[in-house]
């Protein structure tokens, strides 16, 4: 294994020192075989998402484990977690190995993938929650994301099963009956555009409901992408308690509101939609406080077809691996150590990954991304590593670029692009 030194590295923002990889670890040694030149760029954790799509298998025309582990590597992340909402659906201990060994061949980020909790997403019956917690994946975290898990006696069955082993249920929180033909956040720019709506409360009263049933069972509870005010005042109401919930927010709820679906540009159509501009400050404040826990891309790659036709038969999502760090720079500002914490730290920590969310001192496992902070990209959407290219962000200028991801080690992405 080739060893490395980081000439001039700044850890977290911090002084300017010379950092040392070897043996897939951070070292203490005096010299390397290889020395990247890393004035002016900034060392972090590698990027830890909750929040994944791969889409395979069933929809490798979108996306493959192996092209979204890529742009995951090139987004500066070593860990994703791929979400189970592909075909046949990850609720077998089956099909979360083959996702899990998919990964592994890949070799660009440890791929973990997240089991259903019902069985197809049909909120019907549980899935196979304890065979895919003892397989080989170790799966930990279960969501029916897309869907949500409306019935709450099952909700409550679910929390129960998982506190067993410590595991985690991560609602995809909307309450399907108010949401039926919704095609944006519902208020003065849908009656605008006379696009069905989606209102908050449709997230809000599934998050109230599912603190008080995590909090009557003592089990762990994560909300995936939450996207409103009111969301957030009922976590930091549940948290406030003691309760056992974590949260995630999205690039894009951090930056991109409701009317940019005045464009009827499909790029923009999401789930959960893209709120008000009062929404996105109260998100921005609770991820700095902390009420909301973590980043997550939701990186939903889509097909050409997919996206490229009338709004209301567009599907919801959004690519965003290689776009989500220099989306929460231009958010954040250059708070290192808070950026690591939401990105890196929390993640690992959530999800009980060892090796990953680091602080990068001697010994530590050598899973790390470099950035400049100094560079500014212009988004082509034909540049992604994604099969996808349903990014919002085409033609933005972002600050901030990776230009090396290492795994326990390896180089994945050197110079800024992928090394395989």
């Amino acid at each position: 294994m080739t060893s490395y030194l980081l000439r001039g590295v700044s850890l977290l923002g911090a002084t300017p020192r010379d950092l040392v990889i070897a043996d897939g670890r951070i070292s203490d040694k005096p010299d390397a075989e290889e020395i990247i030149d890393a004035d002016g760029l900034v060392a972090l954790p590698g990027l830890v998402d909750l929040h994944t799509h791969l889409r395979e298998p069933g929809r490798e025309d979108a996306e493959t484990v192996e092209t979204g582990s890529r742009s995951a590597a090139l987004g500066g992340y070593t860990a994703v977690f791929a979400m189970a909402n592909t075909s046949p659906v990850a609720d077998t201990a089956g099909v979360v190995e083959q996702v899990w060994r998919l990964g592994r061949e890949a070799g660009l980020v440890d791929v973990q993938p997240i089991g259903a909790v019902t069985v197809g997403l049909a909120g019907k019956q549980l899935a196979e929650l304890g065979a895919m917690a003892t397989s080989a994946a170790n799966v930990r975290i279960f969501s029916d994301d897309g869907h949500c898990v409306a019935d709450p006696r099952l909700m409550r069955r679910a929390l129960e099963y998982v506190k067993a082993f410590d595991g985690i249920i991560a609602q995809h929180a909307e309450e399907p009956r108010l949401t039926e033909g919704a095609q944006m956040h519902e208020g003065e720019v849908s009656t605008r555009l006379g696009l069905t709506g989606w209102p908050a409360v449709a997230e809000e009263a599934i998050i109230a409901r599912d603190v008080l049933l995590a909090e009557h069972v003592g089990s762990r509870l994560h909300v995936c992408h939450v996207s409103t005010a009111g969301s957030v005042e009922v976590l930091r109401q549940a948290k406030a308690r003691g309760v056992r919930v974590t949260a995630e927010v999205t690039p894009h709820h951090l930056l991109l509101t409701d009317e940019l679906a005045a464009s009827y540009d499909p790029v923009y159509k999401v789930n959960p939609p893209l709120r008000t501009a009062s929404d996105v400050e109260a998100l921005r404040a609770a991820l700095v406080e902390g009420v909301i826990d973590i980043v997550a891309t939701d990186h939903a790659p889509h097909a050409v077809e997919d996206k490229e036709c009338e709004w209301a038969y567009a599907r919801p999502g959004m690519v965003g691996l290689e776009t989500a760090l220099p989306v929460v720079l231009s958010v954040l500002g250059e708070q290192w150590d808070l950026i690591a914490e939401r990105m890196s730290r929390t993640p690992a920590r959530i999800a009980g990954l060892t090796g990953h969310g680091t602080g990068l001192a001697v010994g530590d496992p050598a899973n790390l991304t470099l950035v400049d902070p100094s560079a500014r990209r212009v988004v082509d959407p034909a540049e992604l590593a994604s099969r996808s290219r349903n990014t919002p962000y085409a033609g933005t200028t972002l600050p901030g670029r990776i230009v090396a991801t290492f795994l326990r080690g390896e180089p994945t992405v050197l110079d800024g692009k992928a090394v395989k």
